[in-house]
């Protein structure tokens, strides 16, 4: 006889009574996401115990041997992207569970190679995508970060490129990404705690965007923001969903070292934040981190489209947070002022090279 939902609750109800838990401990697939507190600078231990708290590093990557760092290097600023001493711990922990780690990204733009003064342009050249690729990397400090570690890095804009089918997609019923992604195990995001004037707020899965090959669908991802506002009017959240889709994504680790507010995703003023978020459900620790920064999950529409896609949860309190608290750490940040990709498009990256 099936069980009804209501029954189910009704169960669940009578465990929690019976051993003094809260109702939610006891609910069916609760995704845990821990957040960290960064004490005296100690990045390491932060991230070292955000990841204890969801079971270790062995436990999370069991039976999965090539991993890949995906930071957010949107451009060569500092101020707007995620810290190199994250990704170190980051990857220190899987390579100490013998894991083959590699650290990709495909960045927006960077001077001279696609920004000319205050404009900045489109571009699927080749040439360029690897020179800015390799500049950002040289200005952020990856490309010695990669040394020391003994890591590869990939430029995810070029090089041997895979077509995923993508079943229900919402914007492109295939996708183009580095045939690297294609042959990881999993996906590991490490996004800087950002508003965003198209998303409202980057994080884990917006980070995503950055795996769009600039190639392909341009550097700025022209092509795909083009073809997602067809789909919905931010021209990010319907073709994040698919890029989620598309990929081993299993762990976020959001850099809340410093975070920035208003309208990013650079120039925003940046916000002491101090704190560690992590989770091996991308949707729940985006959820989770958004909240920190004041919003509520309806009002970021990448969390909206998630659950059409079938992704959960949908709600907060369908989530375990371990460590501190989400009130314990929260501090509504300044919000962006949105921009649909319509009006974007006619003031921002408005010619190719």
């Amino acid at each position: 006889m099936k069980t009804t939902r209501r029954e189910l609750l009704r169960a669940v109800a009578a465990g929690a009574f019976a051993s003094r838990l809260p109702l939610a401990a006891l609910l069916p697939d609760r995704p845990l996401v821990s957040i960290v507190k960064i004490r005296n600078g100690d990045i390491d231990s932060a991230v070292e115990h955000a990841i204890e708290l969801l079971g270790g590093m062995k436990e999370i990557t069991r039976g999965r041997e090539r991993i890949m760092l995906k930071p957010n290097l949107v451009s060569p600023d500092t101020e707007a992207t995620t810290k190199p001493p994250v990704v170190r711990a980051l990857a220190r922990l899987m390579k100490g569970s013998g894991k083959d780690v590699s650290i990709g990204e495909g960045s927006a733009t960077a001077p001279p190679f696609n920004v000319h003064g205050t404009e900045v342009f489109r571009t699927t050249k080749r040439e360029l995508l690897d020179a800015m690729q390799q500049d950002v990397f040289d200005k952020l400090g990856y490309t010695e970060l990669a040394k020391s570690l003994h890591v590869p890095l990939v430029n995810l804009h070029t090089g041997e490129l895979a077509e995923v089918p993508l079943p229900g997609a919402f914007v492109f019923d295939k996708l183009t990404i580095h045939r690297s992604l294609v042959e990881t195990d999993l996906l590991c995001s490490v996004p800087m705690m950002k508003t965003h004037v198209l998303a409202g707020v980057s994080l884990g899965m917006k980070n995503l965007v950055g795996v769009y090959p600039g190639s392909v669908y341009q550097a700025v991802r022209g092509r795909m923001h083009d073809a997602a506002a067809k789909v919905e009017p931010s021209g990010t959240a319907a073709a994040i969903v698919d890029m989620v889709r598309a990929n081993k994504l299993g762990l976020v680790v959001v850099d809340g070292s410093s975070a920035m507010e208003g309208d990013g995703p650079w120039g925003g003023p940046l916000v002491p934040m101090n704190v560690i978020i992590a989770g091996t459900n991308p949707l729940a620790t985006d959820m989770v981190a958004a909240n920190v920064m004041g919003f509520n999950p309806p009002e970021v529409p990448t969390f909206v489209w998630a659950n059409k896609a079938g992704l959960h949860p949908e709600r907060l309190d369908q989530i375990e947070v371990r460590g501190e608290s989400i009130d314990s750490v929260k501090r509504p940040f300044v919000r962006p002022h949105i921009v649909p990709w319509s009006v974007a498009r006619t003031v921002w990256a408005t010619r190719e090279i």
